[in-house]
C-alpha cells in the first residue's frame, strides 16, 4: 500500500540505524514489525497466570523420574539414577 508520510529526518536515520535497514522502506517495515510483534507480546501477557511458589531445586532433585518425564519432553534422553531406600 502506498502512503505519503511526513516523518522527521532524526527519526528515520535513527531507525535506519537501529534496524540496520539499507533503505527507508526497510527501516519503516521493520519499526512497524517491531512494535507490532510488541504490543502482540504484551496482550498475551494478560493471559499468564502469577505463580505463587515455584519449585526449589530440593523438590526438582527429589521427584522420582516418572514424575520428572511429565515435566519435560527431553527426559527421554536422559537417565536419572534412582535413589536409595
Amino acid at each position: 500500500m502506498k502512503t505519503t508520510v511526513n516523518i522527521p529526518d532524526k527519526t528515520l536515520r535513527d531507525a535506519m540505524r537501529h534496524t540496520k535497514a539499507k533503505t527507508k522502506r526497510e527501516a519503516i517495515v521493520k519499526a512497524l514489525e517491531e512494535m507490532n510483534r510488541r504490543h502482540s507480546q504484551a496482550e498475551l501477557v494478560k493471559y499468564f497466570g502469577k505463580f505463587e511458589s515455584l519449585m526449589t531445586n530440593e523438590e526438582i532433585e527429589a521427584m522420582e523420574e516418572d514424575d520428572w518425564k511429565s515435566w519435560t519432553k527431553a527426559s527421554k534422553t536422559i537417565r536419572f539414577p534412582r535413589k536409595k531406600k
